[in-house]
């Protein structure tokens, strides 16, 4: 990890470069770093007690279970018989127009005119809504507004009163902490500058905006805090290690049998212990040397935090200007919506309204909040590395950003694997359709992109030769395939979850092998795995091997 500071950030403080240049003074000389200083809102683990919504916990190992799938009692939102003015209300002539083909395309009966309303209804719906949602995003939006942002429920008389009660029990307030989110959530929050807008091809917010110029410098300070942290954290355990081996080594040196002939006197050192009292001169030495590094580890950490504090403090001072935020939301928006076309595809259903002729699907098989965490629960349970990322031989569990739009697409999609100024510890962000065939299989085919995009971009240049992505292209050209291989990858990362998981062999051996490698079961599932195939169980056993050969 550089030293160095940034910059940008470092102007902002008002302060110079130097002053965060590496440190030259001895820690003892500086009284060492305080503990409670610098751990005394945190665990004895080091692992922060409380984290923000938006923040990054290093220290969780597993979602959250969900505790309730339904609303309890349900919601009473599409009862009112105004829903549908309501929704409407306000937006001038995009809602007109948007209501006079909806009121066309539903009353249609020949097979073209009906294909022909159906296109400009989609047309039409979407510029309304461009233009309802910065009130959708306000403190106190009107709830059919939000609804139908969240939903694409305009008119609920186009779905069955069944349906109808269906999407009254889905869970409407967000009660788990899990950075899943409606797409109105989503914008709001984007809007209120507490997530950075998403990365496009197109030219950066102006500099005079300055909340977004403020927050990339957030996620630049938070992104060194989070990294020094990852490093405190591996270097204490690094530490912590070689003091069990020099215990270990201790307690084997002071083992004596007794001396025979000899009474209550101990036996001489025997070869292995002498040979193990050689070695604990190169373990103190290492201990030394961890030692040291953890103290420079703590120096980097405590300027890092106190860096992001005073940034958060700058932010806080802009207050709650909407205005400023304008740009970043319309931004967003048309972002969502390019995220949207790509889960349903170019042949696709891209019709945005929910109606009886589309909606086929029970509570549990919609991509609600719960039922989506649900599913991400259930890929780690079988990639227990989905949402981990290396960082100096340590891997970051890091849970992705999660938007849920209202679309018939089959796909989830991956938009960034990463912020673009905090590579190590920042969130990547999917998209997942709320009304897929398949939940599971929407899920997937978004880890998997998340995965190979990952993957690429940390082998930059290299990405067809070195790590994931490198062995599978070699492996996709020896093959002679055609095709994007990336589409290839996500076909077989499915196949990975769903068939190879339980033992049934469908993918190519050396794709099982580079898979079982840089993308390995969780350890549950290969203890099952071990005793239902040879080709599994020679796979296990080479992890074996390679365990063992680790400590020499």
């Amino acid at each position: 990890m550089s030293d160095e500071f940034d910059p940008e950030i470092a102007a902002l403080l008002g302060v110079g470069i130097e002053e965060y240049s590496p440190k030259t003074t001895p820690a003892k000389d500086r009284g060492g770093p305080s503990f409670e200083a610098l751990f005394g809102g945190m665990s004895a683990s080091g692992d922060l007690e409380a984290k923000g919504e938006f923040d990054v916990d290093l220290s969780k190992k597993s979602y959250t279970p969900v505790a309730s799938f339904e609303s309890e009692p349900p919601s009473t939102f599409f009862d009112d018989p105004q829903y549908y003015q309501k929704a409407l209300a306000g937006e001038g002539e995009s809602s007109q127009r948007f209501h006079e083909l909806l009121k066309k395309y539903l009353q249609a009966t020949d097979p073209k005119d009906r294909g022909m309303y159906r296109q400009q209804v989609i047309t039409a719906y979407w510029n309304m809504v461009a233009h309802m949602v910065p009130r959708v995003v306000s403190n106190n939006p009107m709830m059919p507004k939000q609804l139908m942002v969240r939903f694409g429920l305009s008119l609920p008389t186009m779905l069955t009163a069944e349906q109808r009660s269906l999407f009254a029990r889905v869970i409407y307030k967000k009660v788990n902490p899990e950075p899943v989110y409606y797409l109105d959530e989503w914008l709001k929050a984007v809007a209120m500058g507490q997530i950075n807008p998403s990365s496009t091809d197109e030219v950066n917010a102006a500099r005079s905006d300055e909340r977004t110029r403020i927050n990339t410098l957030l996620q630049k300070a938070m992104g060194k805090r989070d990294t020094a942290e990852a490093l405190l954290k591996a270097k204490s355990e690094e530490r912590k290690n070689l003091e069990g081996m020099l215990r270990d080594r201790i307690d084997l040196i002071c083992e004596h049998g007794g001396l025979p002939g000899f009474y209550q006197i101990p036996a001489p050192y025997i070869e292995s212990q002498k040979k193990t009292i050689a070695e604990l001169s190169e373990i103190l030495r290492r201990l030394l040397a961890a030692d040291k590094e953890l103290v420079s580890s703590v120096e980097s950490f405590e300027d890092a935090t106190k860096d992001v504090q005073t940034v958060k403090e700058k932010v806080g001072s802009l207050g709650e200007d909407s205005k400023a935020n304008l740009q970043a939301l319309n931004q967003e928006f048309e972002t969502a919506r390019q995220m949207l076309k790509m889960c349903t595809g170019r042949q696709g259903n891209h019709f945005p309204l929910l109606t009886k002729e589309y909606f086929h699907l029970n509570l549990r098989e919609m991509g609600t909040r719960e039922n989506v965490i649900d599913a991400l629960t259930w890929l780690e349970s079988i990639d227990s590395q989905a949402y981990c990322r290396p960082y100096k031989s340590t891997l970051n569990r890091i849970e992705p950003f999660v938007i849920l739009l209202p679309s018939y697409g089959d796909m989830g999609v991956c938009w960034e694997p990463f912020d673009r100024y905090n590579r190590h510890t920042s969130r990547s962000r999917i998209a997942i359709p709320m009304y897929p065939k398949n939940l599971k299989t929407a899920v997937a085919t978004a880890v998997a992109d998340m995965r190979w995009q990952a993957a690429k971009e940390k082998a930059s240049y290299y990405w067809m030769e070195e790590g994931l992505t490198g062995q599978y292209y070699q492996w996709f050209v020896k093959q002679k395939l055609k095709g994007d291989v990336k589409e290839f990858f996500i076909q077989d990362y499915i196949t990975w979850l769903t068939k190879e998981s339980d033992g049934i062999q469908k993918l190519d051996k050396e794709i099982r092998g580079i898979f079982w490698r840089l993308m390995p079961f969780a350890q549950s599932v290969k203890d099952r795995l071990r005793d239902r195939s040879f080709v599994y169980q020679e796979l296990y056993q080479r992890d074996v091997n390679k365990s063992l050969s680790d400590g020499y």
